[in-house]
């Protein structure tokens, strides 16, 4: 089987953040097939289409490129005020504007870590309208939301909740079915 390159999507800026210590955990867990890359939103600029019109930001251009390189997608989202952070919206904004839009038929998965019970339950709702109408690919199944996420990752940000650990297994298991039968369609 070919290998799967993967890029991870944090939604959080924040050094500790649970969704990206998710997303380690994921690279820790997955299939031997997957080969992870690791976005950085960290200089992205809040989507302006005047700025869009004039020069695309080097972040855009490297977030782009990155994207393209993908064979499929893992975003990690906290929950904002019941949505997605305003960094992780931007990104997808500036994507969907960009050239031969990258997200399109691209395979992502979501999951999301709050220290709310409810895990970011809200924010992957959102999310998924946003990248259904950019024609990405959403993973339906199996759904990760993490509540009382500080629960679930010790001190050093290693996921230590077995429920969650088989979880993401099983969705990145799900996510390399999902990318290798999309590729056979094309």
């Amino acid at each position: 089987m070919k290998a799967i390159k993967v890029l991870t999507i944090s939604g959080s800026l924040r050094k500790a953040s649970f969704n990206s210590m998710a997303l380690r955990a994921a690279e820790a867990l997955a299939p031997e097939s997957m080969n992870f890359t690791h976005a950085d939103l960290h200089g992205l600029p809040h989507y302006d289409q005047d700025l869009r019109d004039t020069e695309i930001p080097a972040a855009v251009q490297t977030l782009d490129a990155q994207v393209r390189a993908a064979d499929a997608v893992l975003i990690a989202t906290p929950e904002y005020n019941y949505s997605i952070p305003g960094v992780l919206k931007d990104a997808i904004d500036w994507l969907s504007r960009m050239p031969d839009q990258p997200l399109n038929g691209k395979p992502v998965a979501i999951m999301s870590a709050s220290m709310g019970v409810m895990g970011g339950v809200r924010a992957q709702y959102h999310l998924r309208q946003s990248l259904i109408f950019i024609n990405a690919h959403v993973l339906n199944r199996p759904e990760i939301m993490i509540g009382s996420a500080h629960e679930r990752f010790d001190a050093d940000g290693k996921l230590t909740d077995a429920m969650t650990e088989k979880l993401i297994r099983e969705q990145l298991v799900a996510l390399a079915e999902w990318t290798n039968r999309l590729r056979a369609d094309r």
